[in-house]
């Protein structure tokens, strides 16, 4: 069973749930942004949850299926069309032999997720079949023309007709982020402020980490983030979650594809519950920090 790639994208991506300890290696964990919807897919599918699928960024794809299957959409909300009929997000939908599955731009969200029957045999790269766009493991960014092989399947399809799941929100987002190990090099209102602004999502966010900017009002006055201490910090271990600050001020979220080590100091770290939010989150959106 196979799946030949029509569109890919901006950014078509094979991921499962990535590749945790090797950090010593210097290798990140990377695996799928939006963790739970790809298990969701999975799960829909009566496939392990930690089968490999596609993480699709903003649309745009396009895939025939060379053999009949089942199949799984899951994350962004957008239109889905299969051999240019509707159908529905977020449940178990046969595809026969040679149909073409479209997906659009999502109108809420940003990454879609490909479940497919059996997962996606990608060769796989220290125990997983993950892409790091960072360090540049594992399969590489999807082509037209790309053809993706299956899995093989077991158990049988759970009989299912709803989920019930809301689309990604187009408001404020709320983490929860517990106190930093350098929280000390930062001065008390500098901490305070970074729990009580609004930060706005960047168009300069990826896979490696989403960069937030202070409100427009401030964008361009002194920093919000004052550092107590100026002193250079020598690179040290970093986890998927940690929040640098940058000399200008700026935070940025470490994701999936982060670097191992770092030399900025971390102000917080969020709750590894509300990563996933971040997948699904678009340039502009606002950004706020709860104390967990």
């Amino acid at each position: 069973m196979s799946l030949r790639i029509l569109e890919p994208g901006a950014l078509a991506l094979v991921q499962d749930l990535g590749r945790p300890g090797w950090a010593s290696l210097g290798v990140s964990p990377s695996g799928a942004l939006d963790r739970a919807a790809l298990r969701l897919g999975n799960r829909l599918l009566g496939d392990d949850e930690g089968a490999a699928g596609l993480e699709l960024l903003l649309g745009g794809f396009s895939a025939r299926f060379e053999t009949e299957t089942w199949f799984a959409v899951t994350g962004a909300d957008g239109q889905l069309e299969l051999d240019g009929r509707s159908v529905d997000p977020h449940l178990a939908v046969h595809a026969p032999a040679g149909a073409t599955l479209r997906i659009g731009p999502p109108r809420h969200g940003m990454r879609h997720y490909l479940a497919v029957r059996g997962g996606v045999d990608a060769h796989p790269v220290l125990g997983s079949r993950s892409r790091d766009t960072l360090a540049a493991l594992g399969p590489e960014p999807l082509r037209a023309g790309d053809v993706l092989p299956f899995g093989a399947t077991r158990g049988a399809v759970p009989a299912l007709d709803f989920v019930p799941l809301s689309a990604p929100t187009a408001g404020p987002i709320e983490l929860r982020a517990h106190r930093g190990p350098r929280s000390d090099w930062f001065t008390a209102a500098a901490v305070d402020a970074f729990h009580d602004t609004q930060w706005i999502l960047s168009a300069e966010s990826s896979r490696v980490g989403a960069r937030l900017d202070p409100p427009a009002a401030g964008r361009h006055s002194a920093p919000l983030l004052e550092r107590r201490i100026a002193a250079e910090l020598p690179s040290e271990p970093m986890v998927a979650g940690s929040v640098q600050v940058s000399p200008d001020g700026r935070p940025t979220v470490l994701l999936a594809d982060h670097p191992v080590t770092g030399g900025y100091p971390v102000i917080a770290v969020v709750a590894d519950a509300s990563l996933d939010l971040l997948a699904q989150a678009r340039p502009g959106q606002p950004v706020t920090f709860r104390r967990a």
